[in-house]
């Protein structure tokens, strides 16, 4: 299963860049989210977007608590952001993300970096 998990990062975060490269930094998140969706198509990955995600808090279930920007194949998150710069909450909400979801693997993709690779973060629980 790692390998598959490994192979599924690469093949999101090869869309991830190849969006980056085409639009740059500086769009709204919304057109890197519908962007990298067609790019995730045209790869043949298999996602759902905007995946609205329950959480259970003692005997309540809040069924809209939070949106998953990308969960992909069922095993990982993916969390796009805007921001001039990643803080440890966002490391922090994609941590949460992971245990509400049960995933292991989480993908913070920072677009307004100059170099995604430098705005790109892998996250495990």
């Amino acid at each position: 299963m790692n390998l598959e998990i490994d192979q599924l990062t690469e093949q999101i975060i090869g869309a991830g860049i190849e969006v980056h490269r085409e639009l740059g930094p500086g769009l709204l998140e919304s057109a890197y989210q519908r962007a990298l969706a067609y790019e995730l198509r045209l790869r043949g990955v298999a996602f759902e977007e905007q995946k609205l995600c329950p959480i259970k808090y003692k005997d309540l279930v809040i069924d809209d608590a939070y949106r998953l920007d990308f969960l992909v194949a069922g095993m990982v998150v993916v969390e796009l952001k805007t921001v001039d710069a990643l803080l440890d909450v966002h490391d922090a909400q994609v941590l949460t993300y992971l245990k509400f979801t049960g995933c292991h693997i989480g993908l913070l993709l920072n677009l307004r970096s100059t170099v995604l690779t430098r705005g790109l973060r892998r996250l495990a629980l």
